[in-house]
């Protein structure tokens, strides 16, 4: 056990989003008398002693457990249910002690009896107190969380049973009465009262007793006095008994929990003090995203190598080779050729990777400003250390995780886009604490002393958990308490705010950004891994042949060995000369497998990434940026994708809102008109619509003037905007709006020349029309997704007092006046809307009011005592809202167009259409989410929803089996399961991806035509990547372009990340790059298709070609009693496969088109042939060996019949090299006339290749056989000319055996192109005749329809389309000053 410890250390927990407590027992304890158990599964509050332990086996307690358990649950039932002040369930000893004032709670004698023990009749009542903890460890039914199991409340719950004889009575009071308020504070309402139940009264003076037990001061002014506690009584009671040691040695006694300075659950950063720091050793703040570095590129590659098993292979022919006496050819004949291999591919990953190398080392030089005594230095981000103070400045990016000390915005606010981090459009108010924010020079910097203590690195991005030690100063002695609003995370942008002081808490793979992020993976292609598998066979088949032929020639050998005395054949030697015959026969056979085949297959995927690096119409002007292929190993993936996980903002939207068309007075207004719509009267009625230059006419000039004019005035006065000068924005002034939309509806008001300008404390300023007019802002009811609405409250300048809102069309239309019918112009009003949604633009209605003084003033009180109530405020301020907010005059309605980027709706209806399912994983809110999928045609109009927005485990499955056994008994009805669309947020999907759930989630999921998920953290996406990747057979592609996008990226098969944007980051990380979402289009159904099917080719033709060519030489075995003799001379082996066979792959991997980019495009779903596996399966490659086998039979016996007998008119005989010339000959033409035969498209590449090929062997022979006899490099063909060339035998050999072999081949791609017609046959058929396409009045009936089912949606179920912060916005405009000139930081 060591020796005992003077502290026992208590730590409360107060749940999972409560900070730990900390009290230190003093005193000695027996060890041998000490039990104790965890139950992690047991869910309470709880308080854990840290001391160490003797458990007693828990089989030994069960049974009395049990027993004791049912004993209790009767008298239980007998007594009725007990309940303590906040409903927790009490033990019937626990209710005597609350409700028996005089109870001696200093009376204890034993704190519990020793397991295994029963109380005597004898024993005090506390001693039955603590039995009933004890076995409480089985009584699990009341766990109330099962959603998420035990929380931190829970799963400690039961750790403070110490059991000691010797124990003090005020300790053990102590620990009883700990005990009880903790439980308490587990069914306490809500976490302030929690906090209560735990913190020492802020007014509470006296803080030690005489006492060596920590207790906090929980009596007096603690929650048990304000709620008449019994718990609080019992601890003022014994107040005076009881007394705390002092906080110096408390916080030098060592203890693992929170803030204790172990370190084991903080780290302590000093502020500004590199030398202080250093001891810790902290991460570095260089990142890198690259597969390989030094140490570990050899490792890694050789161990992606040698994967692949014809590697394997292939090392192992060649380490045979080199003994002796057993190869029939040069031992380096193999192992050269691979190490020739492995170069080139190395080479090859070198190069890809020290592009990333590149993108990192270019992130990690960027500057950033660090302090230095009293000024800022420039340094790189890799020199970014923790604790270091930063300046950052607007539009630049966070080097590290940062908390904010100050800013050139008031009370130290700033405002910060994070969209590469949960792909939020809305900008984020970070703010510093109250006494930091006064630091604004740098001198003020540098005279704040102190330290922070952090949470330790974690990969949460919403929580932040640290304290601010001040050590003098201007701050003095103080501990202030940080959280997740003075944390800004790397990744994040800096915008609307000049500058920002901060100091670095978490630097480089620290960060929760990279904590989010995954190592770089090694993804293999699955034609790589059925090629893999198929290799294996194809050895097996080798062994196989192998083991025959050593057979025979045993067989052989004993049988003519009298006849065989000139062999040495030694006796007692035959079953190792098996073995060897064995390695022997391997290796003559050893090219069944191709060893070109990986260099080829490298080349070939090199060159088509080539031309995707080359493809002119995935070249973005824009941006200057061209498609990049950062990998060339995944390009035939591209053409198998069956799942696409897409980020929304910044992938499928530009992240830019823009004001396009209003309605006003039921007249539309745009600020494009096209001339078929321009404005004309019908009727009396205008129809069309107007321009901005004809609105501002139509203000000053118009019967609508004073309509129009108060339309505006709402836009440039109804929002939480904040206006900065900047001589570089559009008009002088740059718009810090927390909505994109607000700041597009500000800046709509400006083109109508209602220009916003100056925000104060209490009033706006407006130029309307080269007129300035100032505003009193008087209240603003805030926006909230319940609400669907903003309002304001404004004092004219007139002095009247209007009430200006804006909001979703449902919930104004039903506080309109009820006069007139509510408008004159609501039906026509609609019938706008109803246009600008089948547009895809985000609306909104605007509305007003006419407020008198005596009615504002009574609202005025309403609305002050609500905002001061300390319950229920924010229910009570939207209750107050309401009362003002009714019968209001509708003005019209504005219509934002949220950019979706070029060609994305038509992209994704047609990767749709090519049977891509595409699921959205966004961080941006769930309305906003669901109307892009409306936007982009990811969701149509006829499609059903199915949203889940569950907040419980058990609901959540609840949900989704509910929803799944109803699509499964609608299968045979008239639902259509193809219009199904699954919408999940990020709580529900986190209960989703557990064990229990996640099949349900998936094969809901998979059911549907689209999936989005809304409000998940860069973790969810990998994580919903990496189920459907475990859980499908299916390739994966990943397309995002934010820095939250790259742990999805890498967890797919295929990672796409979108460049030209701001963030680089998963660009830097993905397997490909592209400038645009649209050109993901042309990259899966042209590129993706021609390389699957180019590849799948190239691969079925190397296997034929070898097999045909070796399996000869097991054929020839026959008739050489298995000697191991070769047919064909070595070089001439060697050449086949590397001059002579080597061109035709090539051309057919780079160049074949077995349709063109048009008739791809045009036919998406030709595109369903590659997520089959057409072209390469099992089915196809064993078809392409038997048809090799079959072509090796006609080519060795039909050639040895009709050369066997080859008598020269001079009565000599052509011997075994002009036989062997023959068929090797033979074998040539037939594999090239095959390359000819599976030829989609022939270029001048391919005439060069196959027939070129054939031109090539008959050029070589008769050099090769005049030179090398000279040069004693091979005397085989010495001489053999002559015996061939005149030879007719020979020529008839190779022209008929050739053609016999095609034949069947050729018979067979007739029967099946005219009676087996696949899809992709047919559209070659359009493609050769140039057949006219009927498809475009299709699109026209298509679009028709889509029109009356959109407007069916909206009728149906009207919504709205605005993103706005919810709540906060009025406390940050009421700090802003415009007119007061901001601190410059020096």
């Amino acid at each position: 056990m060591g020796p005992k410890p003077d502290h026992f250390y208590l730590t409360a927990y107060g749940g999972d989003d409560e900070p730990e407590e900390q009290m230190v027992l003093s005193g000695h304890t027996d060890d041998s008398q000490h039990s104790y158990l965890h139950s992690p599964l047991v869910e309470d509050d709880s308080i854990s002693v840290h001391q160490p332990q003797a458990r007693r086996p828990a089989h030994q307690l069960s049974v009395r457990r049990t027993l004791e358990r049912e004993e209790r649950a009767r008298q239980g039932a007998a007594r009725g249910s007990i309940t303590g002040p906040y409903g927790e369930p009490l033990d019937e000893m626990e209710y005597e002690e609350y409700e028996d004032d005089s109870y001696d709670r200093t009376s204890f004698t034993t704190l519990s009896k020793p397991y295994g023990k029963r109380a005597a009749a004898g024993d005090s009542a506390q001693d039955r107190i603590m039995e009933q903890l004890d076995d409480a460890h089985l009584n699990r039914d009341r766990a109330a969380r099962p959603s998420r199991g035990p929380s931190m409340y829970q799963r400690m719950q039961f750790n403070e049973e110490v059991e000691d004889e010797n124990d003090t009575p005020l300790r053990k009071a102590s620990l009883l009465l700990r005990r009880q308020l903790s439980k308490r504070r587990s069914y306490a309402p809500d976490n302030a009262l929690r906090r209560s139940l735990l913190h020492p009264s802020s007014g509470s003076s006296d803080r030690y007793g005489d006492s060596g037990i920590p207790l906090q001061a929980m009596g007096g002014g603690g929650a048990g006095a304000r709620h008449n506690d019994p718990a609080g009584e019992a601890v003022a009671n014994s107040a005076n008994n009881v007394a705390f040691i002092e906080d110096e040695a408390a916080s030098a006694t060592p203890g693992p929990a929170f803030g204790s300075g172990s370190g084991d659950n903080f780290r302590t950063v000093h502020i500004g003090n590199r030398e202080s720091n250093a001891q810790y050793k902290y991460k570095h703040n260089r990142v890198s995203t690259a597969k390989y570095n030094m140490l570990t590129f050899l490792p890694k590659f050789l161990l992606e190598q040698f994967s692949k098993y014809a590697n394997v292979f292939f090392l192992f022919t060649g380490c045979i080779q080199q003994i002796n006496g057993v190869s029939p050819t040069s031992r380096w004949t193999t192992i050269v050729p691979l190490a020739v291999v492995l170069a080139a591919t190395a080479a090859k990953e070198l190069a890809e990777d020290l592009k990333r190398h590149r993108s990192d080392s270019d992130m990690n030089k960027s500057k950033a400003r660090v302090l230095i005594g009293t000024s800022f230095e420039e340094k790189s981000w890799r020199d970014v250390e923790v604790g270091d103070i930063l300046r950052i400045q607007n539009k630049e990016a966070l080097p590290a995780d940062v908390v904010i000390i100050s800013s050139s915005e008031p009370e130290g606010m700033c405002y910060i886009e994070t969209s590469n981090l949960d792909g939020e459009t809305n900008l984020k108010v970070k703010q510093a604490l109250p006494e930091t924010a006064k630091f604004l020079t740098p001198a003020d910097l540098a005279d704040l002393r102190g330290h922070m203590k952090t949470e330790l690195p974690n990969d949460s991005l919403y929580t932040f958990e640290a304290t601010l030690v001040s050590e003098g100063g201007k701050i003095g002695y103080r501990e202030l308490p940080l959280d997740p609003t003075q944390v800004l995370l790397r990744g994040a942008i800096l915008r609307n705010t000049d500058w920002i002081y901060a100091v670095a808490v978490f630097t480089g793979h620290e960060t929760k950004l990279m904590r989010n992020a995954t190592a770089a993976p090694i993804k293999r292609t699955s034609v790589e891994k059925t090629t893999n598998r198929q290799i294996i066979f194809l050895f097996l088949i080798l062994i196989l042949l192998a083991v025959m032929s050593a057979l025979g020639s045993q067989i052989m050998t004993s049988r003519n060995r009298s006849q065989l005395s000139y062999l040495y054949l030694p006796d007692g030697e035959g079953a190792k000369t098996f073995v060897k015959n064995i390695l022997t026969f391997i290796i003559l056979y050893n090219n069944l497998i191709p060893i070109s085949l990986i260099v080829t297959m490298e080349i070939v995927k090199f060159q088509q990434a080539q031309l995707i690096n080359a493809d002119m119409d995935m070249y973005d002007e824009g941006s200057d940026t061209a498609a990049l292929a950062r990998t060339s190993s995944l390009v035939e993936e591209l053409g198998q994708v069956e799942y696409i996980f897409s980020d929304k903002t910044g992938t499928l939207t530009c992240n830019i809102m823009e004001f396009r068309q209003c309605s006003i007075g039921g007249v539309m207004y745009s600020d494009v008109v096209e001339a078929s719509k321009r404005a004309r009267i019908v009727d009396g009625e205008v129809v069309g619509q107007y321009d901005i230059a004809q609105l501002k006419d139509h203000i000053a000039n118009s019967e609508r003037g004073p309509m129009l004019f108060e339309f505006f005035q709402l836009l440039a006065t109804c929002h939480t905007v904040i206006p900065e000068r900047q001589e570089s924005a559009e008009g002088g002034i740059e718009y810090q709006a927390s909505s994109p939309d607000e700041g597009a509806l500000v800046k709509g008001a400006a083109l109508a020349d209602f220009v916003f300008h100056t925000r104060k404390p209490r009033s706006i300023a407006v130029n309307i029309m080269g007129v300035d007019r100032e505003y009193e802002v008087l209240n603003i009811n805030e926006f909230n997704s319940t609400r669907k609405r903003m309002s304001a409250l404004l004092r004219c300048p007139d002095g009247s007092i209007k009430m200006y809102c804006k909001g979703a069309d449902t919930v104004i239309f039903e506080r309109l006046t009820s006069e007139g019918g509510g408008s004159p112009f609501l039906q026509t009003t609609l019938k706008h809307l109803e246009e600008y949604a089948t547009e895809g633009l985000r609306t909104l209605c605007i509305a007003m009011r006419d407020i008198s003084e005596d009615e504002y003033r009574k609202w005025s009180a309403m609305h002050a005592k609500a905002s001061t109530t300390l319950t229920n405020r924010q229910q009570e301020l939207d209750r107050v809202a309401e009362l003002i907010e009714r019968d209001m005059t509708l003005l019209g309605a504005t219509a934002i167009e949220d950019k979706l980027q070029d060609g994305v709706p038509q992209t994704i209806y047609t990767l749709a259409q090519a049977g891509i399912k595409i699921w959205v994983l966004t961080g941006d809110r769930q309305e906003t989410a669901i109307n892009i999928g409306y936007s982009c045609k990811l969701i149509q109009e006829d499609f059903s929803l199915i949203i889940c927005n569950e907040t419980t485990h058990w609901e959540t499955k609840e949900f989704l089996q509910k929803k799944l056994d109803a699509i499964r008994e609608g299968h045979g009805s008239n639902i259509d399961f193809d219009s199904l669309a699954l919408i999940i947020d990020g709580r529900s999907l986190d209960f989703a991806l557990e064990k229990d759930i996640e099949v349900l989630f998936l094969e809901l999921a998979t059911l549907c035509k689209a999936v989005i998920c809304c409000r998940v953290s860069p973790l969810q996406k990998a994580l919903v990547v990496k189920l459907v990747k475990r859980r499908r057979k299916a390739i994966l592609l990943a397309i995002g372009d934010g820095a939250n996008d790259v742990s999805m990226i890498q967890a797919a098969h295929v990672g796409v990340g979108i460049s030209g944007q701001e963030g680089l980051q998963a660009a830097r990380s993905a397997d490909f790059a592209i400038a645009q979402f649209r050109y993901l289009r042309k990259l899966l159904l042209v590129h993706g298709a021609w390389s699957y099917h180019r590849l799948s080719k190239m691969i079925l033709y190397s296997f034929y070609k070898n097999i045909t060519l070796y399996i000869t030489q097991f054929w020839y075995a026959l008739f050489n009693v298995f000697s191991g003799q070769t047919v064909y001379e070595s070089w001439s082996i060697t050449f086949y496969t590397v001059f002579f066979t080597a061109l035709p792959p090539f051309a057919i991997g780079v160049f074949d088109q077995f349709l063109n980019a048009r008739s791809l495009d045009r036919y998406p779903e030709m595109y369903k042939m590659g997520q089959r596996g057409v072209f390469f399966n099992v089915k196809a490659f064993w078809g392409w060996a038997i048809n090799a086998f079959y072509h090796s039979v006609i080519l060795f016996f039909l050639g040895t019949v009709m050369i066997f007998n080859d008598i020269e008119s001079d009565g000599l005989i052509g011997g075994h090299w002009v036989y062997g010339v023959t068929i090797y000959t033979a074998v040539l033409t037939t594999v090239l006339l095959k390359a000819a035969l599976i030829t989609n498209m022939w270029t001048k590449w391919t005439v060069v290749a196959i027939p070129g090929s054939l031109a090539l062997w008959f050029i070589f022979l008769p050099i090769y056989a005049l030179i090398a006899p000279k040069l004693r490099t091979s005397t085989e063909y010495d001489g053999i000319v002559s015996h061939i060339y005149p030879n007719v035998k020979f020529w008839l050999a190779i022209i008929m055996l050739p053609v016999l072999c095609m034949t069947r081949d050729y018979g067979y791609k007739f029967l099946k192109r005219m009676y087996f017609t696949q899809p992709y046959h047919i559209v070659q058929e359009i493609q050769k005749f140039n057949i006219p396409d009927y498809r475009p009045r299709m699109e026209r009936f298509k679009k028709a329809v889509h029109k009356v089912r959109l407007l069916q949606r909206l009728r149906r179920t009207r919504g709205y389309a605005f993103s706005q912060n919810e709540g906060g916005q009025e406390k940050i405009i009421r700090a802003y000053d415009t007119t007061v000139q901001k601190p410059s930081g020096y």
